[in-house]
């Protein structure tokens, strides 16, 4: 197989939907975290999903970044390294609580729970160390990144209009979630989710159209 340009932004674009679908389907009845669920085999492979999730996301937001370089501008870069700064956050904090905290769960339930606290949004009672800063530049990354580069594809006018402005507004509409009751909780990655799948899509669409055609064919354009 011929490795071309098309070729790498359409599996960008197959990223980006992947990611969306398993950052929604994780959260699709969730158990409650705590000391003694965070070392159940259901819990550890929804981590691990999350885990592959950033990391396609990733892949995902760099295709779309790299397949409209020029329209994106100077703020979609900034938009892109922040959001990307976001995706390697969570998959280093959600490495954590896939493969450290179960290991530790037995000997240090004090700091687990403290940690625990801290990835569901409540206040943790010990000193987390650098964990707490990781996670405050996560959620400001996650937040300004998803902002910064929506706004950036938005004006770019090559994905779906529509899912660009989602990823945009979709970190005001997590931080509003963020403080409703725990019921709520689980319905911050549906805003994001729903955008990668949106994006992920359009950009594969945009790649296909741009693929030449044979001789005699008529070539078509993404009317999306």
């Amino acid at each position: 197989m011929t490795i071309t340009p098309t070729t790498l932004t359409r599996a960008a674009g197959g990223a980006a939907v992947a990611a969306g679908l398993i950052f929604i389907g994780v959260q699709i009845n969730h158990p409650h975290l705590d000391i003694a669920s965070i070392t159940t085999t259901e819990v550890v492979l929804r981590n691990s999903l999350k885990v592959l999730m950033a990391a396609l996301a990733l892949a995902g937001i760099t295709g779309m970044y790299l397949s409209q370089v020029r329209r994106n501008g100077v703020l979609g870069l900034i938009g892109y390294l922040v959001l990307s700064v976001g995706y390697l956050s969570i998959m280093s904090t959600t490495a954590i609580a896939a493969y450290v905290l179960p290991a530790i769960a037995d000997t240090n339930a004090g700091y687990v729970n403290d940690i625990i606290a801290l990835f569901t949004g409540h206040k943790a009672t010990g000193d987390l160390g650098a964990l707490q800063t990781v996670w405050q530049v996560q959620g400001f990354a996650y937040l300004a990144g998803g902002l910064l580069f929506g706004i950036a594809l938005y004006r770019a006018r090559v994905l779906a209009r529509w899912a660009t402005a989602l990823l945009a507004v979709g970190g005001v509409v997590s931080v509003a979630l963020a403080v409703m009751p725990d019921a709520f909780y689980r319905l911050l990655a549906f805003p994001n989710g729903i955008a990668m799948i949106g994006l992920g899509y359009s950009l594969w669409r945009t790649a296909r159209s741009s693929t030449p055609q044979p001789a005699g064919q008529p070539v078509t354009v993404d009317a999306s």
